[in-house]
């Protein structure tokens, strides 16, 4: 298949040297032209448990490849309707679009963009570091779905037996909403604290405080769940929270990436996600509140910052 992979964040670089080893197609597009020819001269290193790997994967800016099969959207929630605006003369008109983002809202903005037919959902439960320009560190490994799953043979299924062939263990289902929520609950739960504590992923459920703030949390976005008719992909949504603690253990949460690197985090697409939905509904979420808040008050501090 032709891919293109837009955002060589470490989700992005992670599928797309992956699809690429196994003979797939793949381009990343990419809005930064200094960065992209950084990684067209030394192609995109990626750090696992099978040692360092060092794929050439062409990234381009201004104008992606004709003949793409899929785009796979992988940049920050915040950039969600920039990236979609800039690649959407790029496409064929029924080129189908995936999001593996985080947060909620990106699926009804690229539908905006694209139109409800075209755009894909999904989630997955890999575990990537960014941890320089074209240089990312596989933490942690997952299941991924997508769908909704269409026509057996269709697009969905077509993407799904790429992913496979790429040794990311996928399935498709119908009801992507439930599983956008059943990844942002799992967000929730991690993201905001490892941005405010610096902490990684499997440290977290240890310490005693963290853990406590992180289980009220779960559970006010579990009541604005409940409250939507939402069906999580899961029976306890804390219980679910603590292993995906411990299958990422080593990894460096993409909020806290975005705080090391000072930058501005997808808190309001995750923790204020769950805060605007809950005022909707008039569900009090002040443990939310309060950890978006004090990301938010880390982002805007950034230059004030006292250092050792």
């Amino acid at each position: 298949m032709n891919f293109l992979v837009v955002g060589p964040g470490a989700m992005g670089c992670l599928f797309a040297t992956r699809l690429k080893k196994v003979g797939h197609h793949v381009t990343i597009a990419d809005y930064k032209p200094e960065r992209a020819d950084f990684m067209n001269r030394n192609g995109i290193c990626v750090e696992g448990t099978a040692g360092v790997e060092r794929v050439y994967v062409p990234v381009v800016t201004g104008k992606g490849p004709e003949g793409t099969d899929v785009a796979l959207i992988c940049v920050k929630s915040t950039q969600t309707r920039q990236a979609a605006g800039e690649i959407a003369a790029w496409l064929d008109l029924k080129t189908p679009v995936l999001t593996l983002q985080n947060g909620l809202g990106n699926l009804e903005l690229l539908e905006e963009v694209f139109g409800k037919g075209r755009v894909l959902g999904g989630v997955t439960a890999e575990g990537a570091t960014l941890l320089g320009p074209g240089h990312a560190k596989h933490a942690g490994r997952g299941q991924t779905i997508i769908g909704p799953a269409g026509l057996a043979g269709g697009p969905v299924a077509k993407i799904a037996s790429a992913f496979e062939s790429a040794g990311f263990e996928t399935r498709v289902a119908d009801e992507v909403t439930n599983l956008i929520w059943g990844k942002l609950i799992v967000n929730v739960g991690i993201n905001a604290l490892t941005a405010i504590t610096r902490l990684k992923n499997g440290e977290l459920p240890g310490i005693e405080g963290i853990r406590g703030v992180m289980k009220m949390a779960v559970r006010e976005a579990e009541s604005v769940a409940h409250a939507k008719g939402i069906r999580l992909p899961y029976p306890n949504p804390f219980e679910r929270v603590l292993e995906v603690c411990h299958a990422t253990a080593g990894n460096v949460a993409s909020m806290l990436q975005d705080v090391l690197r000072e930058r501005i985090t997808e808190v309001q697409s995750i923790n204020g996600a769950i805060v605007r939905e809950g005022r909707e509904l008039g569900i009090p979420t002040p443990v939310n509140l309060t950890l978006t808040s004090l990301v938010e008050a880390i982002q805007e501090t950034y230059g004030q910052r006292i250092t050792a």
